[in-house]
Order: C-alpha cells, then structure tokens, then sequence
C-alpha cells in the first residue's frame, strides 16, 4: 500500500503546464501572466487635471485669503479630451475639466471650492502649492517600466495596467483542460426518472464543478456503459483534448479490473491502493501520446469529490503555475470526538468554528456515520486531515484542518 504523500509525489510529477496562449486582456482574468509586460508609453500621457476647477500658476495665488482674494481673469475652458494647445500667461487662470490637459505655463489646479467660480474673472480666496491637484505625465508608469510581472495572476489591476501599457493582447498560461466520465450500466442523466436498479448520474456534474472552482478549463463528457470497449474507447476520444482526465466508477470489482486492463494499450494505470481513508481505492495513469495524467475513482459522490480534492487539486493548481498548490492548513480544537482507521491517513469533512472569547479555531465533525453521505458536503467549510497512527481523537484535541471555500 503506498503512502499518500507518495502517491501524490507520482501525481505532480506529471503536471504539465499548457503552452502558453496570447488572448486579449478581457479573456485574461484568473490567467497567469507568461511575460513580461513592459510599458511603451507613460502614464499618465501627458500633465493633466485631477480634479473639475481652474489652472493656474500657483505663484500668481500668492497671499490668497477670504478677506484679500487674488482676482484673475479666465481665459479659456478646456474641457477632457481636448487637443487644443492653450498657453496660460502670468496673472491668468483657464477652467479645466478633471482629466483634461494642463496649458502651458499652469503647474497647479484651484478647486472650485476656493474660488468664487467666476465664469469671467475669478476670485481665488484659498491658494494652492506647486503641483496640487495635477497628474504629472508618467508620474505612475514611465516608458520601459513593467507593467505586469510574469507569473503574477491577472486581475482587474493588472488588467487596468495593460490597457494603459497599450496592451490589447497578453500571453498567458491558460487554464489546463479537465475532462471528466461516469461508467456503470446504472447511471442515467438527470433528465431521466431512474428505474429500478438505476441510480442518477452524480459524480460528474460534482466533479467537473470541482474542476471549475480548482481553476480548469471543464469538459463532462457524459456517461459510458461498464463495459472495457466503451470506456477505452471513450478515453481515447478524450484524450487529445484534456490535459487531465478523471473517471468516476471504473474501479473495484471484476468490471473495474477489466477496464484497467483494457486501459494498457492506450497506456500505464497503477491500481497500487493508498493509505487513506476513504478512497483507499482508486487509480492512476498517464495515456495517450501526450501521457496525459488519468484518474480513477470510486462511484460515490462524497468519495469522489474528496479524492479530488486530496489528488486532483493539487495538480490542476500547479498545471496553473500556483509554487503552492495546497490549501491553507490551521489547527483547530474538536467539539466531538472522531475515529480513524489505522495505518490510513484520514479525511473527515468538517465546520470550522471561532471561539469568541480566545479567537482559537474549533471544527465540529461532519458525516461521521459514514463516509458515502453526500447531505454533509455542502455544510463543510474544512477537511479534517488526521495522521496515519492516530485511531481516535477526543474532544478538545488539536488537529488539522484544511479550509475549503464557502460557497458564495
């Protein structure tokens, strides 16, 4: 039996990063920058107004107070957009827009506020300094500065930076493509009323919907007979289209080592079983031409969805390009006591807790009547993660959890 760490050691070793692809930056979100983007042009453009009021030279405002207001005449407006040239002269003030082009000469904005708002002739009751309320040109990027960093993740800020760097195109590591099939004679789609002996399709809208939250790109490609032909066949569609694939129900039993048989040819499955508990039966493999990393899992939804979690995920986040592809791990005191099975590293779902007095973490189990049920997943914000010699646990003990997302 081996090991989970070891298991997932073989696992990561063969994430693959997809080559990367150019898109345009409103495509670009949650992506991974490939390159480093360096600006060709300043920002801001050119010196403008940060705010609706008047430009000046701040020297003219020399003195300026409610009892001896400095009086300029207005000579112009300048409204945001404008490519008119406007040269201030000494002694002179032009309405400005917020965003629009300083004239020559101005090194300052007077807010509105300051002065009586004259449309003619101002009186600037409230002087300003040198600079105040003006967007130099390039004061936030100069030309040759880098604008988005590679390997950084893009979001809306990066997005922001490469507009302003002229960028309409980025090249980024896209997002790797997860396909994911149920085989058993007795799955039918959700459309259709199960018949006696029939269960509905569950695992693969759960784990493609895993798939999508671990940050990948989803194919469900449906159901497949039990039968070795169907599903090789299947796999074999798949195959040139998926970086990952993930198979629920092809494992266990005499159907499950006839599949797994009939897998050889397209390539190397390893049913060697892993300590842990649940899902200590399961399989792995690259196939095809491209050794595409391949799943096989158990039947059972909540089974299912915790090897993807322990397994899948990790690998799809470092395909990504994450340098940590885990969650977050925090220690947590029990509310009630859980058993583990020995010699496995076990996996219980469960709510994690603050304690308002200490601010400590508490978790309060989750399923413990049994692994199979799926009506505790949705309440569970951790996974309890306890240690291959441990058997029991009991209230007020220490252990550790890994945060799972709450669902928005």
């Amino acid at each position: 039996m081996r090991t989970v760490d070891e298991q997932l050691e073989r696992i990561l070793a063969a994430a693959v990063r997809p080559a990367p692809v150019r898109v345009a930056i409103s495509d670009a979100h949650g992506l991974r920058c490939a390159e480093e983007v360096v600006s060709s042009r300043p920002l801001p453009g050119f010196d403008q107004a940060a705010i609706d009021g008047y430009a000046v030279r701040s020297v003219d405002l020399s003195g300026a107070s409610l009892a001896e207001p400095v009086s300029l005449p207005v000579v112009g407006e300048i409204p945001a957009g404008s490519r008119q040239p406007l040269r201030l002269q000494p002694g002179q003030a032009v309405r400005v827009a917020a965003g629009a082009p300083l004239p020559t000469l101005a090194d300052a904005v007077v807010p509105v506020a300051n002065t009586d708002a004259g449309a003619a002739r101002l009186d600037v009751h409230q002087g300003v300094p040198s600079a105040a309320f003006v967007r130099r040109i390039g004061e936030d990027v100069q030309p040759g500065d880098v604008a988005v960093r590679r390997d950084t993740v893009i979001g809306a800020a990066q997005v922001a930076m490469l507009a302003a760097a002229g960028r309409d195109k980025v090249l980024v590591h896209p997002k790797p493509r997860v396909s994911v099939l149920s085989v058993g004679d007795e799955l039918v789609e959700l459309a259709r009323t199960p018949g006696a002996g029939q269960v509905v399709d569950v695992c693969s809208h759960a784990l493609t919907s895993a798939a999508r939250e671990a940050g990948a790109e989803t194919a469900r490609a449906g159901l497949v007979r039990g039968d070795a032909r169907d599903v090789c066949a299947a796999l074999e569609d798949r195959l040139p289209f998926s970086d990952v694939i993930v198979v629920c129900g092809a494992v266990g039993g005499t159907a499950g080592a006839e599949v797994q048989s009939a897998l050889t040819v397209l390539g190397d499955i390893d049913t060697t079983r892993v300590a842990m508990h649940p899902g200590s039966t399961q399989a792995f493999g690259r196939l095809g031409p491209d050794a595409v990393p391949t799943f096989l899992f158990p039947a059972y939804p909540a089974t299912a969805l915790l090897l993807f979690e322990v397994l899948v995920r990790p690998l799809v986040r470092l395909a990504l390009g994450r340098t940590d592809p885990y969650r977050r791990m925090i220690s947590a005191r029990l509310t009630s006591p859980i058993t583990s099975v020995k010699g496995r590293r076990g996996y219980v779902r469960g709510r994690l807790l603050r304690e308002q007095a200490t601010g400590d973490y508490l978790v309060q189990p989750l399923g413990t009547s049994g692994t199979h049920l799926l009506s505790s997943i949705g309440e569970a914000n951790g996974l309890i993660i306890l240690p291959e010699d441990l058997t029991e646990a009991t209230v007020d003990e220490q252990v550790t959890v890994a945060f799972l997302p709450a669902p928005h």
